[in-house]
């Protein structure tokens, strides 16, 4: 079904019928890819890395088990976009995971200059408010219509003592479902969140939108620095529409066998 998004967020103003059917085109196509029976189109490898040589060894040794691959600051910061270019013209999709946040102008030309390097999907921080996510898709609609924008909204390493500390008090399913849906009045094709949430995500927002997952571990894998972990099965049955997995499928002896693993738990 649709999404049925509430009118009274706040920052997301009123929006024109042009603007909103635009919204509906771009979500039309990216259908294809949500819909995909190929349990490659879920799974996204977070190349979490500090050089391109050690990324690109991750990816070989992947092979045609994966599809798509995550650039993060890590190895931006490290390599910068020529890695990015260089996956792309080797065949690879980038999920491009830098969580831009700062006023709308910067993060316009920010996603501009990510469009032209070949990303299909990029992140954006919700908090930084309905101009701010307009801005970026429609920077992002001008340079590529099938660039997928994001709206990063409660990291999966938080939990309710964190976000009180930080001054949002509620749980974290509130704050979540709160940026959501300002991430998706204000034309994000989809959002970031743990599938502990998603599952009320897609029942308060519909399913027209993608729900890229992180914090996913495999039964009997350790959690790291995250907080609210689930199983790959566990994230796709909850909703999301695609998972990241990094350290379990790239420090794994064998990755591709891993991904494998991976992909027949989400098929």
């Amino acid at each position: 079904m649709q999404a049925t998004l509430p009118h009274s967020i706040p920052g997301s103003g009123q929006r024109s019928n042009a603007s909103q059917s635009d919204d509906r085109r771009s979500n039309d196509l990216r259908s294809n890819e949500l819909r995909s029976n190929d349990p490659r189109q879920k799974l996204i490898v977070a190349l979490d890395v500090s050089t391109a040589a050690a990324a690109h060894k991750i990816v070989a040794a992947v092979g045609d088990s994966a599809l798509t691959y995550k650039v993060g600051m890590q190895l931006y910061t490290a390599e910068g976009p020529q890695v990015v270019r260089d996956l792309v013209a080797a065949g690879r999709r980038v999920f491009l995971d830098l969580k831009y946040h700062d006023i709308p102008s910067t993060v316009s030309a920010a996603v501009h200059e990510a469009a032209q390097l070949g990303v299909s999907m990029l992140t954006v921080h919700t908090s930084g408010g309905g101009k701010m996510l307009r801005a970026a898709v429609e920077a992002a609609r001008a340079a590529n219509p099938a660039l997928i924008v994001l709206g990063v909204t409660v990291l999966t390493s938080m939990d309710e003592n964190d976000l009180e500390k930080i001054g949002i008090r509620g749980t974290v399913l509130d704050e979540v479902l709160r940026l959501s849906a300002l991430a998706l009045a204000n034309g994000c094709q989809g959002i970031v969140t743990s599938a502990r949430e998603s599952s009320t995500l897609r029942t308060e927002l519909g399913d027209q939108f993608a729900i890229v997952t992180p914090g996913v571990r495999p039964a009997g894998t350790g959690h790291g620095d995250q907080v609210r972990v689930v199983t790959p099965a566990e994230a796709i049955a909850a909703g999301a529409s695609h998972i990241v997995v990094g350290r379990p499928i790239t420090e794994a002896a064998d990755p591709a066998a891993e991904a494998r693993a991976i992909l027949s738990q989400i098929g």
